[in-house]
Order: C-alpha cells, then sequence, then structure tokens
C-alpha cells in the first residue's frame, strides 16, 4: 500500500518507520524543510529507542520518503494520516485545531481515488464530522472515507507498542475504510492482537477516555505514596498489589 503521513512528529514518525518496516510504502510529509532534510540523512530529531535505525534501514530500502509536497505525497495514497499537533489552549484548555484543518484543505483537492483519511491526533469528538464537511466543500467529487485510528503509544517503548499492541481502535462509518484499515494493519500484528471497529465518533472518545484514566492512575498512585511517607509504609509494596 502507498500510505502518507501529514505530519512527521512523535506519532507520525513512529506510525510511518513501522508501517514502512512492513512493507508498505510511506511517504512522511511535514512543512518544516530543516526537520525533512535531518530525516532523510537518517538523523532523527526526537529520542526513542530503535527508531533511529528503522528509519535508516527502510530510508536505504526506499520504502520511507520524507518530504515538503503534500500533494506529491497524497496522489495515489490509499490512506491518508493526519498526525499534526492539536495543542491544549492554555485560557480554556480546549485542543486547537487549526493544524488539523489546515491540513484538510492542503489535501482535500489531492485526493483521487478511493482513499481514507484517518485522525491519529487526539481530537474532539466530532472532529471527523467536520473534516468529512470541509473536504466535500472543497472537492465535492471526492470518493473518500474518514477514519479515527487513535494512538497508544508510551514514550521509551512505542515502537513496541506500535508492533505488539495490546488492541488496535478503527473507527468508521463504512465497510471500505474498514477493510481498508484492516488490510493495513493485519501484516503488523499478531492474530491475537484484537482489533476494535466501533463508529468514528466512539473511537474519538477511547482516545480521551483513556487518556483520562491513565491520568487518573497517576494521581491516584502519587497521593498514595504521599500517605505512605507520613505513615511509613512502603508504597512499592501497595503498588505491586493492586494499586
Amino acid at each position: 500500500m502507498k500510505v502518507a503521513i501529514v505530519g512527521s512528529g512523535y506519532v507520525g514518525l513512529v506510525s510511518g518507520a513501522c508501517f514502512a518496516n512492513h512493507g508498505h510504502t510511506v511517504f512522511c510529509t511535514d512543512v518544516d524543510q530543516q526537520k525533512i532534510d535531518q530525516l532523510n540523512r537518517g538523523t532523527v530529531p526526537i529520542f526513542e529507542p530503535g527508531l533511529e535505525q528503522l528509519v535508516r534501514a527502510n530510508l536505504a530500502a526506499k520504502r520511507l520518503i520524507f518530504t515538503t509536497d503534500l500533494t506529491s505525497a497524497i496522489r495515489g495514497s490509499e490512506i491518508v494520516f493526519i498526525a499534526v499537533g492539536t495543542p491544549t489552549g492554555q485560557a480554556d484548555g480546549r485542543a486547537d485545531l487549526t493544524y488539523v484543518y489546515n491540513a484538510v484543505r492542503q489535501l482535500a483537492c489531492s485526493i483521487d481515488g478511493y482513499t481514507v483519511i484517518v485522525t491519529k491526533s487526539t481530537v474532539p469528538v466530532g472532529t471527523g464530522d467536520e473534516i468529512r464537511r470541509l473536504i466535500q466543500a472543497d472537492n465535492p467529487d471526492a470518493d473518500f472515507s474518514i477514519v479515527s485510528n487513535p494512538e497508544f503509544l508510551r514514550e521509551g517503548s512505542a515502537i513496541q507498542d506500535f508492533l505488539a499492541p495490546d488492541r488496535i481502535v478503527i473507527g468508521a462509518q463504512d465497510s471500505r475504510g474498514r477493510r481498508t484499515m484492516e488490510a493495513l494493519y493485519r501484516p503488523l500484528v499478531a492474530d491475537s492482537t484484537p482489533i476494535f471497529f466501533t463508529d468514528r465518533r466512539t473511537a474519538e472518545l477511547i482516545k480521551y477516555a483513556s487518556n483520562s484514566f491513565l491520568a487518573m492512575k497517576v494521581t491516584f498512585i502519587n497521593e498514595m505514596a504521599d500517605l505512605c511517607e507520613k505513615i511509613g509504609t512502603d508504597i512499592r509494596c501497595i503498588a505491586g498489589n493492586g494499586a
């Protein structure tokens, strides 16, 4: 498959390298020419164990291409991932979707043939609906599906998390989108890896539910650690027995 990834940050870069390593031809795009030049030299601007080796190997095999030319990357791609930043506003805490919508407007007119547009970025529920509206407004004849495919990567073990996930969540409204995403992922994962198919809005909410649950666990164990310090008990024993 030809796959395009809009945004070569942490999520986009790890995803692109892993997809390429399993035989897909992946075009990773970014607006930062300096970053693209650096990546084309095989130098990764972030630290993640094993990532630089994976990038270099797939650059050499010509399965991984870095470019600022979004149009050429999109043309002929069966799947396009949107993996740009969605920073949280300092005033109200809302996700800033400027980068997402800018990417959508740029790629809308480059779609040729049936294309699955996938949000990897963490986005509020209903963002996929707005992406569909934007593409239809700019390219009424486009043949496409919108899919939500949230990521659950942990820094320091992102490659292992990607290649051996405990689950894959795919939110799609139509069977073509689901089949295309399953065909993309099936070579990467063991037969035992569950792929959960949901509607798009449910998948968008799953990402927020997961983030919130992890934050709650961290907050809880920190409170328990403070309590242990005050009463002279060992938080490691408590954490290792169910906390």
